[in-house]
């Protein structure tokens, strides 16, 4: 039997109401049958996890949640067996109490299990069964997790203050900046790709002026050699500044132009938890761009 499709996204409404209690970002969404000690049976939420935090909610359109469990002193999940068919438990084992979790198939089980156990461990977890997009996701998540307890910890009061505030975005909110992400410059951007080859050669970062985007590229055909590309933000689409001048829909879909235009031979820099992972080397096409940034 095939997997349910994913859940869509609550309505924009439903959101911004939902982000006038709580703006810590949301990673993941869906449905859960939950079992807490004070429980006698399952309680069956529409559940997201906001940060380190699920937030309970009677049904999807609901604008407050009901209930809602902080992760960030979980213990250990542990896998229950289930003679359920296509069916996951597993419990989540805090300081205080065990709080019993049941989705309503292994691929979201899966999943739950995947973005708990990245946010709480601050590492990907090996040996999971999920497609390379959604392993993808989960590295796009654990660099968003890691700079906000960097923000956390740099200034606790302002970035509380900014977590109450509302996100104006929508789109924004539900689609996370790109693994690839880092908030350097120019300089720090290559010396990143120089000193860790393996780990990628293509970075996104805040342009020099603040308001607009940068690629930053190490290609290696003679030699090694840096470039940089503007990527301007034009209202709701994102413009790669070439000979020919390319408009997209979001960042995302800018990194993915570049690894097409290369043949794959352009690859996201991403720190990895796993080491052993290898990388093979190809001769780069190179692009024409319009000027360095």
């Amino acid at each position: 039997m095939m997997a349910e499709k994913p859940p869509k996204p609550a309505p924009r409404r439903i959101f911004q109401e939902r982000l006038k209690i709580t703006a810590l970002p949301l990673y993941f969404e869906g449905f859960l049958l939950v079992k807490r000690s004070e429980y006698q049976v399952y309680k069956h939420y529409w559940t997201e996890l906001r940060g380190t935090t699920l937030f309970f909610y009677s049904d999807k359109k609901s604008p407050t949640y009901v209930d809602k469990l902080d992760l960030i002193d979980l213990t250990c999940l542990t896998d229950q067996n289930s003679t359920e068919k296509n069916c996951a438990k597993f419990t989540l084992v805090l300081p205080k109490e065990e709080v019993q979790l049941k989705t309503e198939n292994t691929e979201s089980g899966e999943e739950w299990r995947g973005f708990i156990l990245t946010v709480t461990e601050l590492s990907v977890p090996l040996h999971m069964s999920l497609l390379p997009g959604q392993v993808i996701r989960l590295h796009e998540v654990l660099q968003r997790e890691k700079k906000r307890r960097i923000e956390i910890e740099r200034t606790p009061s302002s970035a509380m203050e900014k977590e109450k505030e509302p996100i104006e975005d929508y789109a924004d909110a539900l689609s996370p900046m790109p693994a690839c992400f880092y908030i350097v410059s120019r300089k720090e951007a290559t010396e990143m790709l120089e000193k860790n080859p393996s780990l990628g050669n293509m970075i996104l970062r805040p342009g020099s002026d603040s308001k607009s985007y940068s690629i930053t590229i190490r290609q290696e055909i003679d030699m090694p050699r840096i470039k940089h590309y503007k990527v301007m933000n034009v209202g709701k689409k994102y413009t790669i500044e070439l000979e020919k001048p390319v408009t997209l829909p979001n960042l995302f879909s800018v990194i993915d132009y570049f690894m097409k235009e290369t043949q794959g031979n352009l690859r996201p820099f991403i720190y990895s938890t796993d080491e052993t992972l290898e990388t093979k080397r190809f001769p780069v096409t190179p692009l024409k761009f319009k000027k360095n940034v």
